[in-house]
């Protein structure tokens, strides 16, 4: 991986995010423009530049791993945005606790909760 893109979109196991900005985020000794999806398998790529581009096909590899998580850390790019109502239901019904932030914040709250073994996941849209 000495190009430093993730290989096949997907890097296994739980990393701690480096550093984001410039359209894109510094993990394991690698970088990656655009957003990222760390779930407790591992980092993947993220389709999603907005959270206008959230849909239900973006979020189904969180649920897909939902026996796992606890808590989504959403980072909503450099604003906070509002996450509509049918995905905040979705989170509830599957048991996940969701917080919406700016990515920054979601990226060190991350950081924080992983260091600490939490069952966490973040879902973080690149910002530029």
């Amino acid at each position: 991986m000495s190009d430093g893109r993730l290989y096949d979109g997907f890097l296994p196991g739980r990393h701690p995010v480096d550093a984001y900005g410039n359209g894109g985020f510094r993990f394991a000794d690698m970088s990656h423009r655009g957003s990222l999806l760390a779930l407790p398998s591992g980092i993947r790529a993220w389709p999603v530049n907005a959270v206008a581009e959230l849909t239900d096909e973006a979020l189904d590899p969180i649920f897909a791993e939902a026996d796992s998580i606890d808590l989504l850390l959403l980072g909503t790019g450099a604003d906070i945005a509002a996450i509509p109502g049918a995905f905040r239901t979705r989170f509830r019904e599957a048991g996940i606790g969701l917080d919406v932030m700016q990515t920054g914040a979601a990226a060190r709250t991350y950081n924080i909760l992983l260091a600490e073994n939490r069952k966490v996941a973040a879902a973080l849209i690149a910002v530029p």
